[in-house]
């Protein structure tokens, strides 16, 4: 996004930055940067509900008394900002915020207001679940893109934006964003998926920790999009360690974003992982990133047929192999 960062370890939008000296120890670990933990309008607007049903919970107590409670204006948003501001002024590292917001203004009203807090750049997150069975993709994917116009034209600073993997044609959307003015594209975002609890029979929403190996589809899509688009690719989901950074970087990636590996294995985890990655890089003999960045994305491999299907293809035909020579009994 045109920030200069001294690593490409950045910290993902989590309630491990709410602590202020979470988020300290994070940078002296060497933590890059710090996405500040997502506001979500949605969210705000049932704190405010919940707040006026507490305020009004004894209107009706006394018939002399009108209101037990003063009027008091929701502080949601304000005090989200505050922290932000605090995060801010508390580190040296950049820090990142980032918005999920219900309406087309509201995404340019709160991106005004967190842009005056300071923060370095901005983060779209384009969370959603799309429930209605008339609205078609192009319908999704146009509003997307109009968010993201608006809210470019709004503020000064780096727009990014953080997307899921459900898009009908990703390289199509990524590539309409990236030509109106996406500075960076986070892939993916990690959805919460709802569980079912067979005993209580209800739903239930499960801790979504990510896990080695589901890095596969940002990588992937790293490897496509390198060097095809004008903004900066940051992958996320399941960079668990030094060997996930790296092969996030080979295939394109300029950066990543962690947060389950720091969940798991603590802070101490951001360390290794850059130890891990310059020790693979004296190995090599590389001097900087930028001698090895891509060097496997599909526009520098020799393979046709590289982050395509015909892997798949390939993949079943070795399998029929293994079972010829190793049959299951």
């Amino acid at each position: 996004m045109g920030i200069e960062l001294k690593n490409p370890i950045i910290i993902g939008a989590s309630n491990l930055v709410l602590d202020i000296e979470m988020a300290k120890k994070l940078e002296d670990a060497g933590a890059a940067a710090i996405v500040y933990k997502s506001l979500f309008e949605e969210q705000l607007h049932l704190e405010a509900a919940e707040l006026e049903e507490e305020l009004h919970e004894y209107d009706e107590r006394n018939a002399e008394m009108t209101s037990l409670f003063p009027e008091v204006k929701h502080s949601g948003p304000r005090a989200h900002l505050i922290a932000l501001k605090k995060l801010k002024d508390s580190v040296s590292i950049p820090v990142i915020a980032s918005l999920n917001c219900l309406y087309d203004v509201s995404w340019v009203d709160y991106a005004k207001n967190i842009e005056q807090t300071g923060v370095d750049a901005l983060e779209l997150n384009f969370y959603s679940t799309i429930s209605d069975v008339d609205k078609s993709s192009q319908q999704v994917e146009d509003a997307r893109i109009e968010i993201l116009k608006k809210v470019k034209a709004a503020v000064k600073i780096p727009v990014s934006v953080k997307l899921s993997p459900f898009y009908t044609n990703m390289m199509n959307v990524v590539y309409r964003m990236d030509k109106n003015g996406a500075d960076s594209f986070v892939l993916f975002n990690r959805l919460f998926q709802p569980e079912i609890d067979t005993e209580e029979e209800e739903l239930k929403v499960p801790y979504n920790l990510s896990h080695k190996g589901d890095n596969r589809l940002a990588l992937r899509f790293a490897g496509l999009l390198s060097g095809n688009i004008d903004a900066s690719i940051c992958s996320n989901t399941g960079i668990m360690d030094g060997d996930d950074l790296i092969t996030m970087l080979l295939a394109g990636a300029d950066t990543v974003q962690v947060v389950s590996t720091v969940y798991k294995n603590g802070v101490i985890q951001v360390t290794r992982m850059l130890e891990e990655l310059s020790t693979w890089m004296k190995k090599k003999g590389y001097d900087k990133i930028d001698d090895f960045r891509g060097k496997l994305a599909k526009k520098n491999v020799s393979d046709p047929h590289a982050y395509k299907r015909a892997q798949y293809v390939d993949y079943l035909m070795k399998s029929k192999e293994y079972l010829k020579k190793y049959p299951v009994n």
